[in-house]
């Protein structure tokens, strides 16, 4: 007896998540199966008759199968429906939607059918499912969507309402959907919008759209904190998520979200209520804040971006790939001062979560100072993952470790520069270059110098901004232009965004690939 009880003991201590809740038949794949679900799981195996044999091959075909009830995000009940029907039907059974992982970093949706023709017994164990969908407590029910007409080849409306409304009403999600009709509207209706009334905020376009709706709910978020939206010294988090859904050229911050771009994967992590903290940098004159952003480029990369909005005539490929090169081709470099903040040496590691545990300098006097000529100054609080750059433009920094990665590259000839872009295509160091500089910083200012004895087509061809005093910034793809000194800082982990931290799946690579 004594031994029976131990041999039991381990049943009568079985979590509470593993406790079944139902048990009963249903047919799954036209087999009748004995299916048990738990509030961790379902699962199920075929019922086999009796074999006068103990056959070993038969009691190989009962494997169980089982289904993780936090992989799940929806359930209906199954009816059949005569056409233009839209209510009632004859029940046949329960369908369960399940978030499905495939190569790649991708996602994608599947169904497994629960055939079973009583009502009360679809009914329960419908109940049942959905009172475990509902606790998990991540998974927005009430969605404010942005959609950016206008992005990429005008396809974001299609790309919301054919592939992710879908899933949203698959799921139960409510959403209020504003399609922008200028720059600057979603950020207006921010302002203004209940944001309570919802559990996140959705942005279908491409970086420039995510980049005004990210700097929308934070701005709205100092707005509501009673500080002075003007200046922002120590922001507080923004109020909602932001779910992100992959619609224009670049995509770089759903690239570097969810690893790869695909609008079914970004769609299911929203839905699954995937979070992710990211830090936010905040761009700022000595008067005024200009922007919440995650990177930024002075020099080559902004006025490429300067000089593809003058061509917005041109189709967006062709617009780009002609600015790109002819920037390059009239490549030159900025004078500026460079002042930067730079983070201590990690006090300790810590093997959890590949974290560090770092210690800021704090005192003014530790402020360091670079001044010459510039190609391009990049400033990133993200790795800016892209088809372009598969280990990112900043492949050293991390979404939430709290700072940024400053890349400076000196003046060199139009020859070693394209190497040095090259790199990014490939997995070897685009770093590895006598020319360019990297730090592990926490603030950093640049200060533009107007230079003097340009000749008449230099100043003719200067973007017509740095020949006025202003000079050309590209902030997460958005086109700002100032006269004045620029300070940016990075803020830990300011937003929740949905998607997951590809920094394991890219981490050890990129170390790798920088020794």
């Amino acid at each position: 007896p004594q031994e029976r009880r131990r041999r039991v003991a381990p049943l009568a201590a079985a979590p509470p998540a593993d406790e079944p809740l139902l048990r009963g038949i249903f047919e799954i794949d036209k087999r009748s199966c004995d299916v048990v679900l738990s509030a961790r799981r379902l699962r199920w195996s075929p019922i086999l008759p009796e074999s006068p044999t103990d056959d070993s091959s038969t009691v190989s075909q009962a494997q169980e199968e089982i289904i993780e009830m936090k992989d799940v995000f929806s359930v209906k009940l199954k009816r059949r429906r005569f056409a233009g029907q839209t209510k009632g039907g004859t029940l046949l059974g329960i369908t369960v939607f399940k978030c499905l992982n495939k190569e790649e970093n991708k996602l994608t949706d599947c169904a497994i059918h629960l055939n079973n023709l009583s009502e009360d017994h679809c009914q329960s164990w419908f109940r049942h499912l959905k009172d475990i969908l509902n606790g998990f407590q991540n998974r927005p029910k009430s969605l404010k969507v942005f959609v950016n007409p206008s992005s990429h080849k005008r396809e974001a409306t299609h790309v919301y309402y054919e592939q992710v409304a879908p899933l949203f009403k698959l799921a139960d999600i409510k959403t209020d959907v504003t399609v922008t009709e200028y720059e600057g509207h979603a950020l207006s209706v921010l302002k203004e919008c209940e944001l309570q009334a919802f559990d996140g905020v959705v942005c279908v376009g491409g970086d420039g759209s995510v980049s005004e709706v990210a700097h929308g709910l934070l701005l709205r978020a100092q707005i509501d904190a009673g500080k002075d939206a003007d200046y922002v010294s120590n922001p507080v988090r923004a109020l909602v998520p932001l779910g992100v859904i992959p619609a224009g050229t670049t995509n770089i911050l759903a690239h570097t979200l969810y690893g790869i771009k695909h609008v079914v994967t970004a769609t299911l992590h929203i839905i699954m209520g995937h979070i992710q903290a990211v830090d936010v940098c905040t761009f700022s004159t000595p008067s005024k804040l200009l922007r919440f952003g995650f990177s930024a480029m002075f020099g080559f990369g902004a006025r490429t971006l300067a000089l593809a909005e003058k061509h917005r005539w041109m189709p967006s490929s062709q617009r780009k790939d002609f600015a790109f090169i002819k920037t390059l081709a009239d490549l030159r470099p900025e004078e500026c001062e460079l002042s930067f903040l730079p983070l201590q040496i990690p006090q300790e590691d810590s093997h959890e979560n590949d974290r560090i545990t770092l210690l800021y300098l704090g005192s003014k006097d530790q402020w360091q100072k670079i001044q010459g000529h510039f190609l391009n100054v990049s400033i990133m609080a993200i790795p800016c993952l892209c088809s372009m750059a598969p280990r990112g433009l900043a492949p050293n920094t991390r979404l939430n470790n709290g700072s940024m990665a400053l890349i400076v590259v000196q003046n060199t000839s139009r020859t070693e520069f394209i190497k040095h872009l090259k790199r990014y295509t490939s997995v070897k160091n685009q770093f590895n270059f006598p020319f360019v500089e990297t730090y592990t910083v926490q603030e950093v200012k640049v200060q533009p110098r107007l230079r003097s004895g340009l000749d008449a087509k230099e100043n003719t061809d200067l973007n017509a901004a740095s020949a006025e005093g202003n000079y050309p910034w590209n902030i997460d793809g958005d086109l700002m232009k100032e006269a004045s000194e620029v300070h940016v800082r990075v803020h830990p982990q300011l937003i929740d965004l949905y998607g997951v931290n590809t920094d394991d799946l890219e981490s050890s690579q990129a170390t790798c690939n920088c020794i």
